[in-house]
C-alpha cells in the first residue's frame, strides 16, 4: 500500500478483529462476530476454543475465522502446535496466527523452527501468519526469523502478539524490505488511532490486528461526516 492515496483507505478492509483476552466469554465472542460481520472485517481472530462457535455464527458471511496458535509465548512443543492448528482448521478456521518459538530462534535452533512452521503450513494448507514478536528481537533476529518463516511457506509475517509491545512503523517497513513482496505483512498490537493505523498501512501492512476495530472505523468516519455536514 506504499504510495497509495491515503484518503481512499478503508480501514475496515484491513482489520482482523481480535478478541484475545483470557477472560473472553461466549457472549463476547458473539459480539465480536456480529461486529466483524457488520463492518465487513476480513476476519475475527480468536482462541481455538472459540473457533467452532464463531464459525457457526459467521456461516455464509464474508468474514472468516482466524485462530491463534501457541499464543502468546510460542513455547509449546511442535506436536502440540500442530494438533492445535489442525483442530482449529477442522473446526472451521481458515487462517492461523502462529507464534514462533523465540527460544529456538535466539539459541540458533533454526532447523527446528523451520521444520515446525513448514510442517504446519503443509499439513493445514491454509493461510498462516507467523508472529515474530519483533519487540523482543534484534534486527538480525527479525531478518533471520522472517527468512526462515518465508522459506517454511507462511503467507504473512506478523509483528506482535500485543502482549510484549506492539507494532511500529519501523518494524513494518523492515519486514516489508526483508520480504520483498514474497509475503504479506500484518501489524498487530497497540493500534488505537486512525493515524497510527494508516501509517502502518502506508509502511506496508496488509492486515491490522486489533481489538479496537470498531472504534477505528467509527473514528475514521467522523471527519467524513463532518465534511458532508459542512458542505451544506
Amino acid at each position: 500500500m506504499v504510495g497509495a492515496d491515503l484518503d481512499l483507505i478503508d480501514l475496515a478492509e484491513y482489520i482482523d478483529h481480535a478478541l484475545l483476552v483470557p477472560t473472553a466469554t461466549p457472549e463476547q465472542v458473539e459480539q465480536y462476530c456480529f461486529q466483524a460481520d457488520q463492518y465487513h472485517f476480513p476476519t475475527v481472530c480468536l482462541y481455538p476454543s472459540a473457533v467452532r462457535q464463531a464459525v457457526q455464527l459467521l456461516h455464509g458471511r464474508k468474514t472468516k475465522v482466524c485462530a491463534v496458535i501457541g499464543f502468546p509465548c510460542g513455547a509449546t512443543t511442535s506436536g502440540v502446535k500442530q494438533y492445535e492448528a489442525l483442530e482449529a482448521i477442522e473446526n472451521g478456521a481458515t487462517e492461523l496466527d502462529i507464534v514462533i518459538n523465540l527460544g529456538w530462534l535466539k539459541s540458533g535452533r533454526t532447523e527446528e523452527l523451520y521444520r515446525e512452521m513448514a510442517s504446519i503450513c503443509e499439513e493445514t494448507g491454509q493461510t498462516v501468519k507467523a508472529i515474530l514478536e519483533t519487540t523482543l528481537l534484534t534486527d538480525t533476529e527479525k531478518r533471520l526469523a522472517a527468512e526462515i518463516c518465508m522459506d517454511a511457506g507462511v503467507t504473512y509475517l506478523k509483528t506482535s502478539t500485543g502482549w510484549f509491545g506492539g507494532a511500529t512503523v519501523a518494524d513494518v517497513r523492515f519486514l516489508r524490505d526483508v520480504s520483498k513482496g514474497q509475503v504479506k505483512i500484518k501489524a498487530s498490537g497497540g493500534i488505537r488511532t486512525v493515524e497510527q493505523a494508516i501509517a502502518l498501512i502506508e509502511a506496508g501492512a496488509s492486515r491490522l490486528g486489533t481489538s479496537k476495530g470498531v472504534e477505528l472505523v467509527m473514528m475514521q468516519q467522523i471527519p467524513k461526516q463532518s465534511e458532508i455536514e459542512n458542505s451544506y
